[in-house]
């Protein structure tokens, strides 16, 4: 039996913690008494030797001490958590900027794997597989019709550098299935999901994390709209949850003159440290617009925050997720880790933006319905902080700290089409899977009619014809239209299944092209940038 005694320093740690007055549950209603540090080690080393000699049961001290890590995190603050070795590594693979494996992305649509697109230069691209190919057996295996789910896909397909697997591929006009052999790889994770030219003269980036690799594809995509004309640009941040901090420093010091101030933390073992610009950016000159949501979290608000105190971006959206707190990892034993929370992070006009968590962490994820229920991200105007909140930016405006970057244009969330059919249709993936059986049917015809994502956006419908074969595809998933509501959904509908249709037809950003065609703040940005906005609210741009 494993002595339990070995515990006592970790599982005192949780006890010293509740007896200073953290909340946890308890089986009385009397208040623990308040004890010191070594009376608190003293009373529990009793307990666990208690336990050690006398409990009917070995007792799993692994598990014992995995519980106990995890509760005292969830006691400190909502952002420190556990991984096991496992966990840890599957939280940072996004992060890190590649992953092994063949390189395509896939969908599975009625128990078949169909690749959507094939990553450039990768393993799979190199060998011939194509777009709207089915994967039917990996090496051995059966895949098709078996009930495989998305991890089992990846699992197969995923594999060290250098190693071989074999996949069976069905393709139109194939009479038998066709055999590949491919030699795995490091596959690159972009965290720059769109950039193009939204005008002839502002561009567009969509940036979806804050990864190792962001501030080279950032710089990258800025040379390249810069080398098509890009004055001005459109910053989407919406949906952006965050990830490594010097990448947000990075990136604000692209469009901040020298020495200015981009962040500052501070923690109890971490003195102030303040991120300063560098003068080197390639945006110091045009008028920036950042775009937000409550989406936008940790080192999305870092850029935003910066941006707006310099008075150096538009900001429009809703109020941002409200993340300001720092971590770092700490390696544990047996691989496992901690992400622990070390300090406050605080924009130049000394804004913390870490929304309240004093209510306990279930309330603190449960924030974003509130806002919805309580009207805020619904309203026809801004939600307003209170006077104790207010800050100045550089120029003088106005800004809130106290739970997110509030955006300086206000667009609410629009529900209107928010119908059943629309939940269903969208929540069930049959618009996905719609999309992709259309166009593996289509692909030939649908590139012969549009020479590239720009004339497909311009010139595709969805018409009477498409909507009827969409209403039968439904339906055959148990998705009846209410013809008493559809009227309510059918543009947004429409815009989803086409931007859809445009991503398996060309790329993921064929989806971004299509889809802000239709969307308000994108379209409040592009018209920001031509009216007397930016000088109205002081805000830079040369």
């Amino acid at each position: 039996m494993v002595k339990m005694r070995m515990l006592s320093l970790l599982l005192a740690i949780f006890f010293v913690g509740n007896a200073f007055g953290q909340s946890t549950a308890t089986t009385t209603e009397t208040e623990a008494p308040k004890l010191t540090e070594a009376e608190a080690l003293e009373k529990f080393d009793r307990f666990l030797s208690i336990v050690d000699d006398r409990y009917m049961d070995d007792v799993d001290a692994g598990k014992l001490v995995e519980d106990a890590i995890i509760e005292v995190l969830a006691q400190l603050d909502p952002h420190s958590v556990y991984f096991t070795e496992d966990e840890l590594k599957e939280a940072n693979e996004p992060l890190e900027g590649n992953f092994e494996g063949v390189g395509i992305q896939f969908n599975l649509l009625r128990d078949t794997i169909f690749v959507v697109s094939v990553i450039s230069g990768g393993p799979s691209e190199k060998v011939g597989i194509l777009a709207g190919d089915k994967i039917v057996q990996i090496n051995e295996e059966n895949v098709a019709g078996i009930g495989m789910s998305n991890k089992g896909v990846t699992d197969r397909l995923r594999g060290k550098k250098g190693t071989d697997v074999r996949v069976y591929i069905e393709r139109k006009g194939a009479k038998k299935p066709l055999e590949f052999k491919i030699t795995r790889d490091v596959i690159p994770l972009y965290s720059i999901d769109a950039k193009y030219m939204a005008s002839p003269e502002t561009g567009y980036i969509r940036v979806s994390k804050f990864a190792a690799t962001t501030t080279e594809e950032f710089q990258a995509a800025v040379k390249e709209l810069k080398s098509s004309g890009m004055k001005n640009l459109i910053l989407d941040l919406r949906g952006n949850g965050g990830g490594y901090l010097n990448a947000a420093i990075d990136m604000a010091n692209e469009f901040l003159p020298a020495n200015k101030l981009i962040v500052y933390t501070a923690g109890r073992a971490y003195p102030r440290q303040d991120a300063l610009s560098r003068g080197n950016g390639m945006l110091q000159d045009g008028k920036v617009v950042v775009l937000i949501d409550e989406g936008s979290a940790s080192a999305s608000e870092i850029v935003t925050g910066a941006l707006q105190d310099w008075d150096r971006a538009l900001v429009i959206g809703r109020r941002s997720f409200g993340k300001g707190l720092v971590q770092r990892s700490f390696s544990l034993t047996d691989g496992s880790a901690m992400r622990l929370t070390v300090s406050r992070y605080y924009t130049p006009s000394g804004r913390c933006i870490q929304k309240s968590y004093e209510d306990g962490i279930e309330a603190y994820h449960n924030e974003l319905n509130e806002r919805y229920r309580d009207g805020e991200l619904t309203a026809d105007t801004t939600f307003h902080y209170p006077d104790s909140l207010t800050f100045y930016t550089s120029g003088k405006r106005v800004v809130y700290g106290g739970g997110g970057i509030m955006p300086d244009i206000f667009i609410k969330l629009d529900t209107s089409w928010a119908t059943d059919y629309y939940a269903e249709v969208v929540g069930k993936g049959i618009v996905n899977q719609f999309a992709l059986t259309y166009v593996n049917a289509n692909r030939e015809k649908l590139n012969k009619s549009y020479s590239d994502v720009y004339a497909f956006s311009n010139k595709f419908n969805v018409d009477e014809a498409l909507w009827n074969e969409f209403f039968t595809y439904a339906e055959k998933d148990s998705a009846k239209k209410d013809d008493s509501t559809f009227s309510l959904c059918e543009a947004k509908l429409a815009n989803v299944i086409k931007s859809v249709i445009a991503r398996d037809l060309y790329d993921f950003q064929a989806y971004w092209i299509v889809s802000n065609s239709d969307d308000e703040a994108y379209l409040r940005a592009l018209e920001a940038l031509k009216d007397d906005t930016f000088e109205k609210m002081k805000i830079a741009g040369k």
